[in-house]
């Protein structure tokens, strides 16, 4: 891992050299752009999942991930954004309308949650955020056939608000085998059904790439083959789902590569909880996928 950032840092130094030999608008251009490189302007813009850091306070939390290159403070809700504003970050993803294990996979949720998610979508837009959070419940005996032709109802409500105020709603993928026992959207295949049944360019699925590991593995291919179903990424080491560095399984450098080549603008939420000190590895990721 050394060595690939040696070679970054070298190629780095010889772009700069080689602008500097350049003169007029040119010059200036590849200027900017390689100091936005060299500040931790890469190819896909990084967040921060503030529950991962829940020990540091947010404004602190705030101007550390600021100053490592970080774009954004995420999964905060509409009460805590303002301080993430003051620091000039916005949240990629804003939490607070539902709950996992208790969300829209019920019909008997639907008015609580689709107000909540309608407010959501509101402050979102109000605020110039891009997307909002969902979740589809614990399974509680419902087979994945109710449970996706009642998610599907419940977001065709709300659906239509999201088109209007230009905000993506994102269903997260999570793992049913370690950490949400019985969730219902626990595989890429079911969220991707749902995303067709909604049928809107504002609704699509969270993906996190740690807890798909877990539960289908082939992580590069299903992001390739599902791009226009993906409307953001999550990351975490596996196993444990702790720093996302030599100490696990994944190889996140060519897992970035892979999502960017997929054409994504959006951004990649760091949701690792550190073992070690934390704003060292929060470093550390964000160095490990500006590739």
């Amino acid at each position: 891992m050394a060595a690939r950032f040696d070679r970054r840092t070298v190629v780095k130094a010889a772009a700069a050299g080689a602008i500097a030999g350049l003169s007029g608008p040119l010059a200036t251009t590849q200027a900017k752009e390689g100091e936005a490189q060299a500040n931790g302007g890469g190819r896909i813009k990084q967040s921060v999942c503030r529950w991962c850091y829940n020990d540091i306070p947010l404004e602190k939390l705030c101007q550390e991930a600021k100053k490592i290159g970080y774009r954004s403070i995420e999964l905060v809700t509409p009460a805590e954004f303002p301080t993430v504003k003051v620091a000039g970050l916005t949240c990629a993803m804003l939490s607070g309308a539902c709950e996992i294990g208790n969300c829209l996979n019920r019909t008997n949720n639907h008015d609580k949650v689709l107000k909540a998610m309608r407010e959501h979508i509101e402050f979102a837009s109000a605020n110039g955020l891009p997307n909002v959070i969902c979740f589809s419940g614990n399974r509680r005996g419902m087979s994945d056939d109710e449970g996706l032709e009642n998610c599907a109802a419940g977001l065709k409500q709300v659906v239509g608000l999201a088109e209007e105020k230009k905000v993506t709603i994102c269903m997260e993928l999570l793992n049913s085998k370690v950490n949400h026992a019985d969730y219902m959207c626990d595989r890429t295949p079911w969220g991707v059904e749902l995303v067709k049944r909604v049928g809107s360019p504002r609704f699509k699925l969270l993906y996190d790439i740690y807890h798909m590991q877990i539960m289908e593995g082939d992580v590069i291919r299903t992001v390739q083959e599902n791009k226009e179903y993906i409307g953001h990424y999550h990351t975490g080491g596996n196993p444990g789902r702790h720093e996302i560095d030599e100490t696990q399984e994944l190889y996140y450098p060519a897992i970035v590569e892979a999502i960017i080549k997929t054409g994504y603008d959006g951004y990649l939420g760091q949701e690792f909880i550190p073992e070690r000190e934390p704003l060292v590895s929060l470093k550390q990721g964000f160095e490990i996928c500006d590739v």
